[in-house]
């Protein structure tokens, strides 16, 4: 592990060490800043922003844990970094010739919070990577599959796949099928996956042969489409390196970048489909360009019940009904109740 550290690039340690304050996560000195006052007692934690500390500053305090469950995570980090290197090989190319497929590919391997998603166990038992095509050709393909999982709860608290569908770009579904979980299931959480232990029966179908079929379905280069599609992958145990996550290149291009809009607030159907109609979408309405969001209307026989929350009681009425429109009245309560939805406040409380 030392070895991996001394010979990562300064961005690879910079990434690594906000991964570990983001995490919590302390070494035998402590964490980042607590590690800085031992080992810099001259500048301490005053100067605690990674990217102006050195690589040897970096270096050594990641080399600080040793606990086997910090090394794994670092060496996962370090492999997803390798991973987002040998796709980017194949990507070093002007804007201007970028296919929009393949950007939207490296907004998601360059967001933020793509290697803490995409940090996959993917060396342990039953975990299948594919295979990167030599051929720069094929690295180079806007072909693309949306893939959609459903989880069952089992009864030793892990999480099944019990099914799974995928479509092509023209929406033509290539996979389809209910999954044997080998395991005791809690919870099918039906109304979610649609999925009953009825609708199990006799299912011979194995993550093994699922894997199979995606497998074949990404060899020759194609681009893996979902909506947080880090956890189609983990329930698929599935590592695939050329990926678009909707709720990455969303959340990057259009809004907040720590805030991730739900594939149902996106096009209304949590489905693979779903998936692949976001990015077509995108890429019709040009990369840049934001898609709107559909944002899901009060009816209007709730407008009546909604309160207004730490509305000071000396603003007169009128100036309520020159930001709220309709008809309405104003009753005091000694508690406050909010049942007013985000899209609410942004459009009326900010206007105050």
């Amino acid at each position: 592990m030392e070895q991996l550290f001394d010979t990562a690039e300064k961005k690879v340690l910079i990434e690594m060490v906000k991964l570990a304050q983001k995490q919590g996560m302390k070494g035998t000195k402590g964490d980042w800043k607590e590690f800085l006052r031992v080992h810099d007692r001259k500048l301490g934690s005053s100067l605690s922003d990674p990217t102006r500390r050195s690589n040897d500053v970096l270096a050594a305090f990641l080399k600080t844990f040793v606990e086997e469950n910090h090394l794994k995570f670092f060496a996962k980090v370090m492999q997803c970094h390798l991973k987002r290197d040998v796709v980017g090989q194949f990507t070093n190319i002007s804007p201007d010739n970028e296919i929009p497929e393949q950007r939207l590919v490296r907004l998601t391997l360059e967001h933020p919070q793509y290697l803490l998603d995409y940090s996959f166990p993917s060396n342990d038992e039953g975990w299948v990577i594919t295979k990167l095509p030599k051929k720069s050709k094929v690295m180079r393909s806007n072909a693309m599959v949306a893939v959609d999982c459903e989880m069952a709860l089992c009864e030793d608290g892990t999480e099944a796949l019990v099914k799974v569908c995928a479509v092509d770009h023209n929406l033509q579904v290539k996979l389809d099928e209910l999954v044997n979980p080998n395991k005791v299931i809690a919870d099918y959480r039906t109304d979610i996956t649609g999925v009953s232990a009825r609708d199990l029966e006799g299912v011979t179908c194995s993550l093994a042969d699922v894997q199979k079929s995606m497998k074949k379905l990404l060899s020759k280069g194609a681009i893996l489409v979902g909506h947080s599609l880090n956890n189609d992958l983990k329930a698929l145990k599935l590592d695939h390196a050329r990926v678009i996550d909707t709720s990455l290149i969303f959340m990057c291009l259009d809004g907040p970048i720590n805030r991730r809009p739900s594939l149902n607030n996106l096009c209304k159907a949590n489905d693979a489909s779903a998936a692949m109609k976001l990015v077509l979408a995108k890429i019709e309405n040009g990369v840049d360009n934001a898609v709107p969001l559909v944002q899901e209307d009060v009816p209007n026989s709730e407008m009546a019940k909604l309160f207004l929350h730490r509305i000071p009681k000396n603003v007169p009425t009128e100036e309520l009904h020159k930001v709220i429109p309709g008809d309405f009245t104003i009753e005091l309560k000694v508690e406050y109740i909010l049942l007013l939805s985000e899209l609410f406040f942004r459009r009326y409380w900010l206007s105050l």
